[in-house]
């Protein structure tokens, strides 16, 4: 296992089964960005962490279920799903904030971590965020 599968590795621990944002911080070069479907290009150590901060506020309980994890030079990739419960506060990308929905989700996701000197300086996650939405109860109802 070289230093990116390592990494994304404990990226996920501190997201997931033991939430810890001191943590992440760690994992991210201050320059780090982050490009995610729900909060777009996110530049810096700092704004990624807040992304993390309202997403395990949102669904504190999270866990990851790892289908393929693969190790490229500097990049790790992991594929599987996200599943847990909104029982959160959901912060909006125009800073308003739906309360908890208590429903649960599972979605699909792909995420992408490069590492340089054992810092995480790009990051990509990918994900269906009208599942997601719908999971949670958030989307408009379709005209019949």
């Amino acid at each position: 296992m070289g230093q990116a599968r390592e990494v994304m590795d404990r990226l996920t621990d501190a997201v997931t089964t033991h939430p810890d944002l001191k943590a992440l911080s760690a994992l991210y070069a201050e320059d780090a960005v982050a490009v995610t479907p729900d909060g777009g290009e996110i530049r810096g150590r700092d704004g990624i962490i807040e992304y993390w901060r309202q997403m395990t506020d949102a669904v504190p309980d999270g866990k990851f279920e790892t289908l393929h994890a693969y190790e490229v030079g500097d990049t790790a990739i992991d594929e599987g799903f996200f599943s847990g419960t909104n029982t959160g506060p959901i912060q909006l990308p125009t800073g308003e904030t739906l309360p908890a929905t208590n429903k649960e989700v599972k979605i699909r996701g792909v995420d992408f971590a490069t590492v340089k000197d054992g810092r995480i300086t790009e990051y990509r996650l990918y994900f269906d965020e009208m599942e997601f939405l719908g999971q949670l109860g958030l989307l408009p109802d379709e005209p019949s």
